[in-house]
C-alpha cells in the first residue's frame, strides 16, 4: 500500500500542530504492530480496589490451597493474593492485569517479599490469556465479569479445578460454599467434570 506523499505530510503537520515525518509516524505505527504488550493492552473493565488482607487469607483457606498448587488470580491488582500464596503455601501463582501500572507494582511487592522466583504477572487480557494450568483461580471482578469469563473457566480448567471469588458470584452456577469474610462475601465452587454440568 501507498501512501500519497502529500496528503500525509499534511497529517503529520495536523498532529498537535507539530511536523511529523511520514518516517516516524511508519516507524511508531510498526512498534505499536510488533509489540505484543501494546497491542493487547486495553482499558481495564474495573477499577483497582484491593481485597483486604483478612479476605485474602480466607480465600486461600476456602480454596483449601495446599502443596502442588498452581495459583492464577485473574484481575491481580497490586499481587496480594498471588503473593500471599506463594509465601504461605509454597506454591507457584500467577497473577494476570491489564494495567501495567499494577503489574509493576505486583512485581515489585513479590520482589520485596522474598518470593519472585514462585509469582509470575502477565500483563493481558484475562479473556484471552491462558490459565489452563491452574488448580485454583481467584477473582474480585464485577458480576457481569464473572459471568463471561464463566464459559472459560468451565471449559479450560480442568474437573476439580477451585474457584474463589471475592464479593461476586456466577449468576446462576450456585456456589459450593460461602463464607462471610470482614464484612464481605467469599464464594467457591469447583469445576465439576464435564458428564455431570447441568
Amino acid at each position: 500500500m501507498r501512501l500519497d506523499s502529500a496528503r500525509a505530510d499534511d497529517d503529520c503537520r495536523r498532529l498537535r500542530g507539530k511536523p511529523m515525518s511520514r518516517r516516524r509516524i511508519l516507524l511508531l505505527a510498526a512498534l505499536f504492530a510488533a509489540s505484543p504488550v501494546l497491542s493487547q493492552t486495553r482499558t481495564p473493565d474495573v477499577i483497582f480496589v484491593p481485597t483486604p488482607q483478612e479476605v485474602v487469607e480466607d480465600m486461600l483457606r476456602l480454596a483449601d490451597v495446599k502443596k502442588g498448587d498452581v495459583l492464577y488470580d485473574l484481575g491481580s491488582g497490586d499481587g496480594r493474593i498471588p503473593v500471599t500464596a506463594a509465601k504461605k503455601y509454597g506454591i507457584r501463582a500467577v497473577g494476570i492485569d491489564i494495567d501495567p501500572d499494577r503489574i509493576t507494582e505486583a512485581r515489585d511487592n513479590a520482589r520485596k517479599a522474598g518470593v519472585s522466583k514462585q509469582v509470575e504477572f502477565r500483563l493481558g487480557d484475562i479473556f484471552t490469556m491462558d490459565f489452563r494450568d491452574a488448580t485454583v483461580v481467584t477473582l474480585y471482578l464485577l458480576p457481569e465479569l464473572n459471568v463471561k469469563l464463566r464459559p472459560r473457566l468451565l471449559a479450560e480448567l480442568r474437573p476439580g479445578a477451585r474457584i474463589v471469588s471475592h464479593q461476586f458470584d456466577m449468576g446462576d452456577w450456585r456456589a459450593d460454599k460461602k463464607l462471610e469474610s470482614n464484612g464481605r462475601t467469599v464464594y467457591f465452587w469447583t469445576v465439576p467434570d464435564p458428564k455431570k454440568r447441568r
